[in-house]
């Protein structure tokens, strides 16, 4: 966990100093496309240097003053898999929102999917020095966390404090300033491997830019789609992308487990592709303007042109019916949601006192998914979409936006996590605070 804390701790100062300056870009790099906005903040002169529990650097109002979206390349399941065609599609994506927004963004908060996520929920417990919990035992019981071995080549991305104990008073958000003799911690971690999180920061540096934070995309939809209530009871978010599909769960507003599946709508379009042997672009077309997963007798009768350009005008002719379209895309979507249930089952997620699940991303759009989704998880399904941000444009309002938008919000509200405490200088071992200082020098 310290490998990474102090290259978290760094994001963390550059992200202060890119809302104290103003402005800020929000940069989704997922397998389908690459969304970025450029937010504004409104409120840089009011932020408040608060530090520890709470809002770490001041509740700034923001407002979204460009956005542009290109087609993702160079990204497969949800990690970069050709460094210069993906820094090629973050350029674009991203000339073209400060040219909506008239002004030049030199820092970036990024999220992105796959990775192989792993959550770990870690406890920690100290005893009081005097009876006011201050800074120093928040900082003090979030070390004492005995962090498992979670192998070599990985990274921790997020490390939040998710409740705290104060002798026998559980639930609290921030036990600074009250009285105890114990403090205890339940803390979630979750760790991705190194190299797509090095592999990511070093395109962002190659597009002369500086990473101001890294998020998971999973916990950025979960951020957006879900409403209060739901991230206060405990509910589920599932994010069905192009290479992957996201899932997080929350409860007391507060992510305790995500994961990845690797599929998602590409391996649909790539079954319809194969299935009725046309290209991969006229697949996705036909997906989204005739899927579906439920099939009726009139589906049998509605018969779609598939069209092409062979120039074998028997072949180009051809027609299907809708019938066969959902015949062959209900198999993949059914396997997606299986994959879903066995993550959620191994999460525990029926303890949870509320078990609302909450589909969002652009492969949710496809028609009867949330009645198939409800059959096969067995819990109440509904269809999300992102919060409504200041200035968002009208194209941009779309579930496939719950991580774009959630992003934004994890910038301008972020949680607190271990790196903004001051860590213990017995926690230091040597090598890896080198090792820390290395890999710092070597991506900033």
């Amino acid at each position: 966990m310290i490998e990474l804390y102090e290259s978290q701790r760094a994001m963390r100062n550059m992200r202060r100093a890119a809302l104290q300056r103003g402005v800020v870009a929000i940069l989704d790099v997922g397998s389908s496309k690459i969304a970025c906005l450029v937010l504004r903040f409104d409120g840089a002169e009011r932020l408040r240097e608060a530090d520890g529990v709470g809002p770490m650097a001041g509740q700034a109002g923001f407002r979204v003053v460009g956005a542009a979206t290109t087609r993702s390349r160079g990204v497969r399941f949800g990690e970069i898999d050709a460094m210069q065609e993906t820094e090629r599609a973050i350029r674009t994506a991203l000339q073209a929102a400060q040219k909506m927004a008239q002004v030049r963004v030199d820092h970036v908060i990024a999220c992105f999917s796959g990775a192989g996520p792993r959550s770990y929920g870690l406890t920690g417990a100290i005893d009081l020095d005097g009876q006011v919990v201050t800074e120093q035992d928040v900082s003090r019981v979030l070390s004492s966390c005995e962090v498992p071995d979670f192998g070599a080549g990985r990274e921790v991305m997020h490390a939040q404090p998710v409740n705290f104990a104060l002798d026998h008073r559980s639930g609290l958000g921030d036990p600074r300033g009250q009285l105890g003799q114990r403090l205890a911690t339940d803390l979630h971690m979750l760790t991705v491997n190194a190299t797509a999180v090095q592999n990511l920061a070093h395109c962002v540096k190659r597009c002369d830019l500086e990473l101001a934070g890294i998020a998971s995309s999973a916990y950025a939809a979960g951020i957006s789609a879900l409403v209060e209530d739901e991230q206060e009871l405990g509910a589920a978010c599932i994010d069905l992308g192009g290479g992957t599909t996201g899932l997080s769960i929350f409860i007391r507003k507060h992510m305790i487990y995500a994961d990845t599946v690797r599929m998602g709508g590409d391996h649909v379009t790539g079954d319809i592709s194969m299935g009725l042997s046309v290209p991969m672009a006229v697949a996705e077309r036909i997906k989204t303007f005739y899927g579906g997963v439920h099939a009726t007798g009139m589906d049998d009768r509605e018969m779609i042109d598939i069209g092409g350009d062979t120039g074998d005008w028997e072949h180009d002719r051809r027609a299907v019916s809708r019938a066969e379209l959902i015949g062959i895309m209900r198999p993949r979507v059914e396997e997606i949601l299986e994959e879903v249930r066995a993550r959620l089952d191994a999460a525990g997620f029926d303890h949870l006192p509320s078990q609302q699940i909450v589909l969002t991303g652009g492969g949710s759009q496809i028609p009867g998914l949330d009645a198939l989704a409800s059959r096969i998880l067995g819990q109440q399904v509904r269809l999300g979409r992102p919060l409504r941000v200041h200035g968002l444009p009208q194209a941009a309002t779309g579930p496939g936006f719950s991580s774009t938008v959630g992003l934004s919000l994890f910038a301008a509200h972020p949680q607190d996590e271990w790196w903004d405490f001051d860590l213990p200088a017995d926690r230091y071992p040597a090598r890896s605070l080198r090792r820390a200082v290395q890999w710092f020098r070597d991506n900033w």
